[in-house]
Formats: structure tokens, C-alpha cells, sequence
């Protein structure tokens, strides 16, 4: 039985989560929680503990350290329940290639162990919602990127879980797909289903009603979109587009102004103090270097500025 004391309006707890591989602290004292029916984001570099903290949240591998729980049941003592009660869905989302969709949503059925009075209801459900009617007979194995993730979310679905957790879903699919997989998860949350996803696409990230962190383990930085933004972004974010954008990179990188430079798309974006006072310096030094430039102004930040800010601030730290 889940656990009576919890916060109900609280799908996932999370208290100094810790977990250890040998002498290596993968995950280091992460707290958090998750509403019921909230789309939430778990964002960091590859090797961050990302995947190892949903490992743990799915019941899959044992915390060192702290204690969590899902939908009520204790991560360390109600592994197999949270289990029963969750989808969890990862990049390498084993669909079996020489079934067809409808043979693979036969077998995850099984292994979901849904009633033989519910089958066709759940199958039926999963293809009208993935959009794979017209692909019920096809291999999963010619099956487009898309399709194959729809299929493997769906999959997922099979058992109602409350809970889904989704670690980098839509990783090496095209921007359309992409899209349209983030149309599904948002009716999916609409129906009060607990959506936590992690990802390394900042656009994505903007999608999710919240969002937490992780670097190097620890738990950086946990709130809104517009939050973060606020909270962390203090200085201004001016973009530069230039034909050349690593030829300016190396000159701005030495204008005291400057806090931080990136490559951007095309061009840069650069953090500095005040922009009033930055763009007639930048600008100056721009021409006297004769690096041509078709835009130099102040934009409102991403959060792909926010996150590389809140880095570079832990590793400065870090290295004091």
C-alpha cells in the first residue's frame, strides 16, 4: 500500500537522493517534487545523473543515500509497486523489430499483464492516440523515427500508470516529430497524467510547467521557465549575428565587458553587466578589428543562456 502520510498533490517526493558507483557520487543530495498532472523537466549534460536519478525513481537500481517515493510507494522498500504503477519509456525503448505494431502492443499487454477484458480496449486506445492505425500490420522495424517513438510511448501507456517517466524520448528524431510527440504529452498531462522528462533540447525544455538542473550530480537550479530566467540571469544577453562567428568569438572573448561568449546559431551571445554601457564598446572594438556584423543588440534570455550561466557559475566556483 502506498504511503497514507504523503502530500497528495505531490506525484513524486524527493529527499537528499543520493547514489554512489564505487568511490564515483553519480547523484548527490537531489530534493525535489513533482504535482500530479505537472509536466516536469530534468535537464543537464550527458553524464549529470540524470538517467540515474530516474533509474532510481522507477525502482530500477537502489539509492545509496536520502529517500523518494512515487505516487505514494517508498523507492527503497516498494520497488516492485512503483514499478506496477509507473510507464517509464528511454531512448532505448526495446520495441522488438520483427513484431508489428500491433503484435508489440500484444506483447508489452503481457507484460503489463492487462486483463483479457481490457486488451482491445488499451490496444485500440494506444493506436487512435499515437496515430498508427494506418500501421497496425507494419514491422516496427521500417517503422520512420516518429512513428517508432509514438509506438514505444504508447507501449509505455498500456497499464494507465499515473506516473510516466520519459529519459531523453525524443533524442535523434527530426524537429517535426519532435513536436508532434510533445502534442501527445500534453494531452496526456491534460488528463492528469505526472509527466517527468529529461532532455538536452532547451527548446523542449520551454514546454514543461517546470523545471530542475542537475550538474555533476547536484541539483543547481529548480523552478519555472520564467523563473530561472529571472532568478538567474541577472545580466543582460546581447545577440551578435555575423557572418563569421568564430572569428568574432575569438575577439570578443578579450573585451573586459564581457562576461561570457557562446556561438549561437549563426552568431553569438554575449553576457555582460549593462548593455548600455557594453554595445558602444563591443561595437568600437568590432569595427577596429573589422569583423563585420549585421545586428548587435539586447534579447531576452533562453534558456540555454540561463543554463550555461548557472554552470560556468558552479564551475568558477568550483575552481576557487
Amino acid at each position: 500500500m502506498p504511503n497514507n502520510t504523503e502530500d497528495p498533490q505531490y506525484a513524486v517526493t524527493v529527499e537528499n537522493l543520493g547514489k554512489k558507483f564505487g568511490d564515483f557520487q553519480a547523484v548527490n543530495k537531489v530534493s525535489l517534487q513533482v504535482k500530479r498532472g505537472e509536466i516536469f523537466g530534468f535537464l543537464g549534460p550527458n553524464g549529470a545523473g540524470k538517467s540515474t536519478t530516474i533509474r532510481m525513481l522507477c525502482g530500477i537500481i537502489t539509492p545509496t543515500s536520502g529517500k523518494a517515493s512515487v505516487i505514494g510507494f517508498d523507492v527503497l522498500k516498494q520497488a516492485e509497486q512503483i514499478k506496477a504503477h509507473i510507464g517509464y519509456m528511454s531512448q532505448k525503448f526495446s520495441l522488438y523489430e520483427d513484431l508489428t505494431v500491433e503484435e508489440n502492443i500484444d506483447f508489452y499487454s503481457g507484460i503489463y499483464q492487462i486483463p483479457q477484458a481490457q486488451k482491445k480496449e488499451r490496444k485500440d486506445w494506444v493506436v487512435k492516440m499515437s496515430g498508427l492505425d494506418e500501421h497496425r500490420d507494419s514491422l516496427a522495424a521500417i517503422l520512420a523515427g516518429g512513428w517508432r517513438q509514438r509506438l514505444a510511448l504508447g507501449c509505455a501507456l498500456l497499464h494507465k500508470p499515473q506516473v510516466i517517466f520519459l529519459d531523453e524520448p525524443t533524442s535523434g528524431v527530426d524537429p517535426i516529430s519532435r513536436r508532434n510527440f510533445w502534442d501527445l504529452i500534453y494531452q496526456l498531462a491534460a488528463e492528469g497524467v505526472t509527466i517527468f522528462v529529461t532532455t538536452h533540447y532547451m527548446d523542449e525544455a520551454e514546454y514543461c510547467d517546470r523545471l530542475a538542473m542537475i550538474y555533476r550530480g547536484e541539483l543547481v537550479a529548480i523552478g519555472t521557465p520564467d523563473e530561472l530566467k529571472d532568478q538567474y540571469m541577472t545580466a543582460d544577453i546581447l545577440n551578435l549575428e555575423c557572418s563569421d562567428p568564430f572569428a568574432a568569438l575569438q575577439v570578443v572573448k578579450e573585451i573586459p565587458e564581457i562576461k561570457e561568449a557562446a556561438l549561437f546559431g549563426r552568431g553569438l551571445h554575449l553576457t555582460v553587466e549593462d548593455a548600455q554601457l557594453a554595445i558602444p564598446i563591443i561595437t568600437s572594438v568590432l569595427k577596429e578589428r573589422q569583423i563585420h556584423y549585421a545586428r548587435l543588440g539586447k534579447i531576452n534570455p533562453s534558456l540555454e543562456d540561463v543554463f550555461v550561466s548557472i554552470i560556468e557559475a558552479r564551475d568558477s566556483k568550483d575552481e576557487v
